[in-house]
């Protein structure tokens, strides 16, 4: 019995060090292959900006995990918002959050993503520890990028991404709620979405 129970021990330690070095190889491997689809369809300078939308949309909704950010962003209001508004808001959620990022790219001058490390959290969540690294001959210290992941089965998803220690989901549900108490309502909320992704949208 204390063979038997010593070598399931084994077994078990050494079947966990390779699914965590699956999980890393993956996660790595999903941050490398997402810089190099967004580079290559967000900085094409032969296409104006509703194809580069058109495709950071296609981006954003295969690579990153959009419903589970959006009602994570919108905290404990979610549960309070009607199925109309919880809609309504995943929607104006992701035109925000394709528009910024698309302008954002606009101004790429050959930064390079560099994953300095790969931190398992549990079974299927990891974080990517990169730099954003300026050209040769620029002289600014690299940006620090941490890429939350998750994994479902085969499937990698983005589940936030931290800027120089500041999370992306925690700044935008500080945003929402100051929005929801100052106007009053999640249907204040939405109305500011509408706006501010009309003013990155102009016709």
């Amino acid at each position: 019995m204390k063979r038997l129970f010593s070598v399931l021990l084994t077994v078990l330690i050494f079947s966990g060090t390779a699914y965590a070095d699956d999980l890393e190889a993956g996660a790595s491997t999903f941050i490398r292959a997402l810089e190099q689809e967004a580079i290559h369809s967000l900085t094409d300078k032969s296409k104006d900006r509703p194809e580069r939308v058109k495709a950071f949309r296609t981006l954003f909704e295969e690579k990153f995990a959009v419903a589970s950010i959006g009602r994570w962003t919108l905290g404990r209001n979610w549960r309070r918002a009607t199925e109309t508004e919880q809609t309504e808001f995943l929607g104006l959620f992701e035109d925000l959050m394709v528009s910024m990022y698309v302008d954002r790219f606009q101004s790429y001058a050959g930064e390079q993503l560099k994953i300095t490390k790969t931190v398992p959290v549990d079974e299927n969540r990891a974080t990517v520890y990169t730099e954003i690294v300026r050209p040769e001959g620029v002289d600014t210290k690299p940006i620090s990028v941490l890429w939350r992941v998750g994994r479902q089965d085969a499937t990698y998803k983005v589940l936030d991404v931290v800027v120089e220690g500041v999370s992306m989901s925690i700044t935008l549900q500080g945003e929402f709620a100051s929005i929801i108490k100052n106007t009053g309502s999640i249907s204040g909320l939405i109305e500011e979405l509408r706006k501010k992704t009309a003013a990155l949208n102009p016709s």
